[in-house]
């Protein structure tokens, strides 16, 4: 099953280092705020890496471990996910549980409103199966999934960031704001067990949307909070983050460079 979403995201002055900072910000922000004692997120390693396909990126390698009651009762034994993000173009997602399920997210920013068919070249047969949704950060859509994430609830119409200036976000903002980028998510899921599987494909699709669209309506409301920084002061950030996440669920220590340090 492949779903192909398309998340408008804002006005930048300069696009792909202001939206880097504000992912990362939004990152960290979020695995704070959703990890505690019993759920949430363990960081294993946190790493720069160099690539033949990918190139230079930032390499993190993640347990998400998950309360059985947000994942719904067709599948609460699926309750701990290891999560390879090659920073910011591909993350790979793997049960820990069932060896043969694998959800793949690649990423690609490019300028412009969303119009854009196919930026990730699918082929005839992919584009045939391929579902598409637009999601727009300015909409203050809930459902069930956007309740266990826990949605925001910034008023857009409303917003204007005390340092920037910018919004607020207005019906067709998209094509007033310049310059204006998308993120273009291509979302692959392969969960081939009989039963459940389609349960599973389909409960986490609907996860992964209403992450995407609550992820970057934070990237903007939390503007004033990450505006000015840079990605240097941002890794520092997250290294912190990184072991306070880690002490949280039990397991304690300092990520740095794919090795853990013994805090004690």
């Amino acid at each position: 099953m492949v779903i192909d979403t398309r998340s408008f995201s804002f006005s930048f002055t300069v696009l792909t280092h202001n939206f880097q900072v504000a992912q990362m910000y939004m990152v960290m922000k979020m695995q704070q705020q959703n990890t505690n004692s019993t759920e949430g997120v363990e960081v294993l390693e946190n790493r720069p890496f160099e690539d033949d396909e990918f190139g230079k990126g930032q390499y993190t390698l993640k347990i998400y471990r998950l309360q059985r009651r947000k994942l719904g009762m067709h599948i609460q034994g699926v309750n701990q996910f290891m999560a390879a993000n090659f920073n910011p173009t591909r993350a790979v997602i793997k049960c820990l549980y069932f060896t043969r399920f694998i959800l793949t997210i690649e990423t690609i920013h490019t300028a412009g409103c969303g119009l854009s068919d196919n930026v990730h070249g699918l082929t005839k047969e992919q584009l045939a199966i391929r579902q598409v949704e637009a999601l727009d950060i300015a909409s203050d859509y809930n459902d069930y999934w956007s309740y266990m994430i826990g949605a925001s609830n910034f008023d857009f119409s409303q917003f204007q960031s005390a340092q920037t200036g910018r919004g607020p976000l207005l019906d067709g903002w998209q094509e007033q704001c310049y310059p204006v980028m998308t993120a273009y998510k291509l979302v692959t899921i392969d969960a081939p067990y009989w039963g459940f599987g389609s349960k599973l494909e389909q409960a986490l699709l609907a996860g992964e949307k209403a992450l995407f669209l609550e992820s970057h309506r934070n990237c903007f409301g939390w503007i004033d909070e990450w505006y000015g920084l840079n990605v240097d002061m941002m890794r520092e950030l997250e290294k912190q983050s990184d072991s306070s996440l880690n002490e949280k669920l039990g397991r304690p220590g300092l990520v740095a460079n794919g090795e853990e340090l013994d805090c004690s």
